[in-house]
């Protein structure tokens, strides 16, 4: 990673203006005033010079185990470009230290919880800007060091704090939206694997797919509903299911012909919580903002976490829901009054062996858990800061839980994919070529179930096959990207 020329020039433009506003002697929040409820309090020419360490100080008192590498160096790539617009006032060494450890591997020890998404995450944010002053803790090379050995042993110089530089590393919702960036991505794979174990469920179930057709989503205009039913089609394509070969119901439940529109509502969704995501990723959220252009100075609320966390929480309770209808249809392969002739549970030894019986439960408690986490953190705000602070985003909730909800989604439709795995083994008709592809696939890691065998291993076995996105990268190498 390297500044673009013209984004070097912006900082330094930017930080040439702030110096010569401190020599005049201009009030600017956070230069020359102390932060929050002291906003008010001026400081002096040497106040100035030693407030940005005591601010980073106070300001690092996050709780909990350390964050994910991969989301501190998501926020740490955030705040880069937000001070590539060269409206943040810190000097060019800063950003360039920044720089200099996502490139040398040197990424800072941050506590997991702490930020209420308000004024940026400013309790983790201030782990990474201790770095800064060559103190706190970073992983390098596989060890956890006190900050300053790490960065001696990377090459990487200490810069120091100087006015307004601690501020400009800490005042924005970095790492709730580089979580939220990583969680997008995840999702959106996510989602089109659930659309592939869907496929295998209406196979194995022998499904009426009229509902699919996609003339009947674009009538309605829904572009999810629109893209699953293409996927879904395309998926089955060459399935003795379209053919008419096989005797269908004329109407199935809801959980089997709704999918498109309920999938395709969650697609929508994530959807729209990327486009906001990648809005602040490449905007200026910061406090206050700096403008050389107009010699300007304007402090406002761009560090304000909730354009994030409200359609994160949205992406968040997309993702339950799809799991809902995931464990609706996996009750309709193991329910013998609802799975058009499979066997119960789908074992065939009903009543001495139990099948996948309990893996129904694993599911449910799973969902469960996911209901719970699927509460909107956006609308839990918690005044703070003598009520200077009092309305804040609670982004940085949104963004934990998100993981968690994920992490219990690929458990859910792993279930689901090795209980339309079983059905299908069951059935004596050809598949569609990603139906079939998709199976093959399961079956390199999960055995079929022909008699009962403890399910953990395989639950979690599918789980991980899940996350790795294993099934998907075949199923897309045999028929085309999804859309």
């Amino acid at each position: 990673m390297e500044l673009h020329p013209e984004a070097v020039e912006r900082i330094k433009v930017c930080r040439a203006m702030l110096e010569e506003k401190i020599v005049a002697k201009e009030i600017m929040y956070g230069v020359n005033t102390g932060i929050g409820e002291f906003s008010e309090v001026v400081l002096d020419d040497d106040q100035v010079k030693r407030f940005q360490r005591y601010l980073i100080y106070n300001h690092a008192a996050g709780i909990g185990e350390p964050t994910l590498i991969e989301y501190v160096r998501a926020a740490m790539a955030g705040r880069i470009n937000v001070h590539a617009h060269g409206k943040s006032g810190c000097r060019l060494e800063i950003t360039q230290t920044l720089i200099d450890m996502l490139n040398k591997g040197v990424t800072p020890v941050v506590c997991q919880k702490g930020s209420v998404g308000a004024c940026g995450d400013l309790a983790p944010m201030s782990q990474i800007a201790l770095l800064m002053m060559g103190e706190g803790e970073a992983f390098f090379q596989g060890e956890r060091l006190p900050g300053k050995e790490a960065l001696d042993k990377a090459g990487i110089p200490i810069p120091g704090l100087k006015a307004r530089d601690g501020l400009a590393v800490i005042n924005g919702s970095n790492l709730l939206t580089g979580m939220s960036a990583l969680h997008i991505f995840e999702m959106q794979r996510w989602l089109k694997q659930a659309q592939i174990a869907c496929a295998m469920t209406l196979e194995a179930l022998y499904a009426n797919m009229k509902p699919y057709d996609e003339r009947l989503h674009q009538v309605r205009g829904f572009s999810g509903a629109v893209r699953t039913s293409q996927n879904l089609n395309r998926i089955i394509a060459g399935s003795d299911l379209v053919t008419g070969k096989l005797k269908v119901k004329v109407q199935d439940a809801y959980s089997m012909r709704s999918t498109p529109q309920v999938l395709g509502a969650a697609i929508d969704a994530v959807e729209y919580a990327r486009s906001q995501v990648e809005i602040e990723l490449n905007g200026v959220g910061d406090n206050p903002i700096f403008f050389p252009e107009y010699q300007l100075t304007i402090t406002g609320a761009n560090f304000q976490g909730t354009p994030v966390s409200l359609p994160m929480d949205m992406a968040g309770a997309a993702i339950t829901m799809v799991c809902v209808l995931s464990e609706r249809r996996f009750n309709r392969l193991t329910n013998p009054a609802l799975s058009v002739g499979l066997p119960p549970f789908l074992t065939k030894g009903a009543g001495m062996m139990s099948g996948m019986m309990l893996s129904q439960y694993t599911a449910d408690t799973l969902i469960t858990e996911q209901r719970i986490l699927s509460a909107p953190a956006s609308i839990m705000s918690i005044p703070a800061a003598a009520d200077q602070e009092d309305f804040v985003s609670m982004g940085m909730n949104t963004a934990i839980k998100n993981a968690q909800i994920l992490d219990n989604a690929y458990g859910v439709l792993g279930i689901e994919f090795m209980g339309a795995a079983q059905g299908l083994d069951f059935r004596d008709f050809s598949p569609g070529k990603g139906v079939q592809t998709a199976k093959d696939v399961i079956r390199k890691h999960v055995e079929f179930l022909d008699e009962d065998r403890p399910l953990y291993p395989d639950h979690n076995v599918m789980k991980a096959l899940v996350e790795s996105c294993e099934i998907l990268e075949a199923v897309e190498k045999a028929i085309g990207i999804l859309n």
